[in-house]
């Protein structure tokens, strides 16, 4: 059975199984801000939306608790963020 999540969502959840094995602990908001190049409200929206779809739990107020409820083998790979090149 296949989850549904939009792209974007598969990013974010990509993300923060990449980072958490990496690091041995989940990302906090300010490493997602610096991987995807976005608002802190874009990341705390997207957080709440990951929660509320049932694809991480999370305990709001203290930090670094997300975890993973989708099984690695349905996430897609972690795509590199594109940044537009600025300037002359």
């Amino acid at each position: 059975m296949s989850i549904a999540f939009t792209a974007l969502q598969g990013q974010y959840l990509a993300f923060i199984h990449a980072y958490t094995t990496l690091h041995r602990r989940p990302p906090a908001e300010s490493d997602f801000l610096n991987f995807f190049r976005v608002t802190p409200p874009t990341v705390h929206r997207m957080i709440v939306t990951l929660h509320d779809r049932g694809f991480i739990q999370r305990h709001p107020g203290r930090p670094r608790t997300i975890t993973l409820l989708v099984p690695p083998e349905q996430l897609p790979a972690l795509q590199p963020v594109s940044i537009p090149a600025t300037g002359s």
